[in-house]
């Protein structure tokens, strides 16, 4: 338990499991069209749910280096960060990463980015946040289990 609170055994880099996700569905796409097809909004829903997406990550950014800890899933946090969308979400980045992932899924017009959600969630809940949890509570012991108790993990 102790090596957990030095830092977080993280096995994925997290950006790159819905880049991954991404390049999959396009490739896919490629090989094997499978089209949304939702018309002409298409593009004006997916640029402003990127949109969203990158303000919710700035808000995010802005409120863990506020409180003078790291971004960076390899490295220990320093503090607990519960304000700003740390209220609302313990994964306020990875929820900005859905949103953006959501976005290019309608830019891309394809059904792909869809049918993989499902391994790209399941590699960031297991791969990537089940390991943040475990160093939070490790490193912040009662403080992390009560924010834990009142603010859900997405929304």
């Amino acid at each position: 338990m102790r090596d957990l609170a030095i830092r977080p055994r993280t096995l994925l880099p997290p950006p790159l499991v819905y880049a991954a996700g991404l390049v999959a569905a396009w490739w896919l796409h490629g090989e094997y069209p499978l089209p949304l097809a939702v018309g002409g909004l298409a593009s004006p829903l997916g640029w402003g749910l990127i949109g969203v997406g990158l303000a919710g990550f700035v808000w995010a950014l802005s409120a863990i280096w506020g409180h003078h800890t790291t971004v960076n899933p390899y490295r220990a946090a320093s503090n607990l960060v519960t304000e700003g969308p740390f209220h609302y979400s313990r994964n306020p980045i990875y929820l900005s990463d859905w949103f953006v992932y959501a976005g290019v899924t309608l830019l891309l017009d394809s059904l792909w980015p869809l049918l993989l959600a499902p391994l790209v969630w399941v590699a960031m809940r297991y791969g990537v946040i089940a390991h943040e949890e475990a160093h939070l509570e490790a490193r912040f012991g009662d403080e992390y289990r009560r924010y834990r108790a009142r603010v859900r993990r997405w929304l």
